[in-house]
């Protein structure tokens, strides 16, 4: 009789050739070896058997979860978190830099305490669409964090003039920061900018919003 899909793990096999015992804790070390390898390494330069070894497990175990080697790289992106809502918790009203500063400051955190964020996305954004796919649509959540905060702490009643490009400015100048993290350089004129942007809305007061076309 052939020997089932995957019976090299530690532990049983069901009938169906999966894993019995330790096939949902085995496919979790599999996904922490892989980010934590491509983190350090590359996704290019991560043999599949060096995952294996990291996470304990036979390198035939691996191809029954993941077909394909970047089947492990779109996993890891799926598992990315979903950004809560930071604009109530960092807002003081009247205080444009100052809430922008704050909330620069959570992001830079959240991805310090990433790996995946700070080296895996940026380092493979280049080759591989799933990655930059995830990078965009990270980018598109800063630019909502970012109009969030400006509109809550720019005061009562008044709009601002260009609320969407400032936005969209400060949004990418976090962007290039964050994206300079796993090479040990950071942007250092980031509070100068952020100082610039809000005395830019805060001049524009009571100017009509500029609105994008549809």
């Amino acid at each position: 009789m052939a020997q089932a899909r995957g019976s090299g793990s530690r532990g049983s096999t069901s009938d169906s050739g999966r894993p019995a015992d330790d096939g949902a804790p085995a496919r979790e070390r599999i996904l922490a070896a892989a980010g934590e390898l491509f983190a350090e390494h590359g996704f290019e330069a991560t043999p599949t058997s060096r995952i294996a070894e990291r996470a304990e497990v036979p390198k035939g175990l691996i191809h029954y979860y993941f077909r394909r080697k970047q089947d492990l790289l779109t996993a890891l992106v799926d598992r990315l978190p979903e950004e809560p809502a930071l604009s109530e918790r960092v807002v003081v009203r009247g205080d444009v830099a100052g809430s922008l500063r704050r909330l620069v400051r959570e992001l830079d955190a959240r991805l310090e305490a990433s790996p995946l964020l700070s080296h895996l996305l940026w380092r493979e954004a280049d080759t591989h669409i799933a990655v930059r796919e995830a990078l965009q649509q990270r980018f598109r959540h800063v630019v909502e964090q970012i109009r969030g905060v400006i509109e809550l702490a720019l005061p009562p009643g008044r709009i601002s003039g260009d609320v969407d490009t400032a936005a969209l400015l400060l949004a990418r100048v976090v962007n290039h920061r964050h994206s300079l993290v796993r090479h040990g350089a950071r942007d250092d004129e980031l509070d100068r900018e952020i100082g610039f942007i809000a005395r830019a809305l805060e001049s524009g007061i009571g100017k009509p919003r500029k609105i994008k076309p549809a």
